[in-house]
């Protein structure tokens, strides 16, 4: 299990290579980091060739998921995993239980109790399983569908990790 979600779609084109390409550039504002920026545009990012790493310019959620992936002639291929300063953060909450129960066990003032390392697994779990699973699960969904409105596609399947 890794701690930190992607996920791999295929998506077949309606129009050629070219056209979806351009249609991807003209609704990319170029930007070579990916934060969050006011723009009429629905993403931000680089579209280079066939290939393209953007996230959607949604303001507060869309900086959460980065799509990178490639368009070929018949179909093309999209990755989407949390962004690098999420990431960064979302370890620093992991690691905060561990630090509380790591005070809790090497603290004089109380006796260690078992059920603390219950809660220290509740809080890892929720923390894992709710936090970052579900708020993955709900901002990749929502960029995939805006990638799948701009790009005009036919079809997305889940590719297997």
């Amino acid at each position: 299990m890794e701690i930190f979600p992607s996920q791999v779609y295929e998506f077949g084109l309606i129009n050629g290579q070219n056209e979806t390409l351009e249609r991807l550039k003209r609704r990319t504002e170029e930007s070579d980091s990916l934060t969050s920026k006011l723009t009429g545009k629905s993403f931000l990012g680089k579209v280079s060739g066939n290939r393209f790493r953007i996230i959607s310019s949604a303001i507060g959620k869309g900086t959460f998921c980065t799509m990178t992936g490639f368009i070929s002639y018949e179909k093309g291929e999209v990755k989407l995993e949390i962004n690098k300063p999420f990431k960064i953060l979302l370890t620093i909450l992991m690691i905060l239980p561990f630090i509380a129960f790591i005070t809790q066990v090497f603290s004089a003032s109380e006796e260690f109790n078992p059920v603390f390392i219950l809660v220290f697994l509740g809080q890892v779990l929720i923390i894992r399983f709710l936090f970052i699973g579900l708020f993955f699960k709900i901002l990749s969904k929502q960029s995939l569908n805006r990638l799948s409105d701009v790009l005009d596609t036919e079809w997305v399947k889940k590719k297997p990790n």
